[in-house]
């Protein structure tokens, strides 16, 4: 009796890993692992936040909490009406001040100078 006790306290003394310890250690390591892929995954992601679908060009109030703005959506322009309780389109505009300037001054250089 006593033989088998000094036998399995030798098999257990030759364990360096505690018999609990092994399960613990495998959980750290999934969890290592899984840290890991979702650094990588939010790393390598496309960059969703860098093109802004929607912006938000003018906005002029008209008092009492309602009022006009310009937007650009998906490269179109829409002058929306805004009250507490809608959103109306009011037309869609045509290309921004700068753009039409600078495609009448495109315009004007190739007809050349007036005679």
């Amino acid at each position: 009796m006593l033989a088998l006790a000094v036998d399995q306290a030798v098999t257990f003394g030759a364990d360096p890993v505690m018999p609990g310890g092994r399960a613990l250690l495998s959980v750290v390591i999934v969890i290592g692992l899984l840290g890991a892929a979702a650094w990588l995954l939010r790393r390598n992601a496309p960059a969703r936040r860098t093109r802004q679908s929607v912006t938000v060009e003018t906005a002029v109030s008209l008092g009492d909490r309602r009022s006009l703005v310009i937007v650009g959506v998906e490269g179109r322009r829409l002058l929306l009406g805004l009250t507490p309780g809608s959103v109306s389109l009011v037309t869609e505009l045509g290309n921004s001040f700068p753009e039409t300037l600078r495609a009448s001054m495109d315009a004007a250089a190739m007809s050349g100078p007036p005679t």
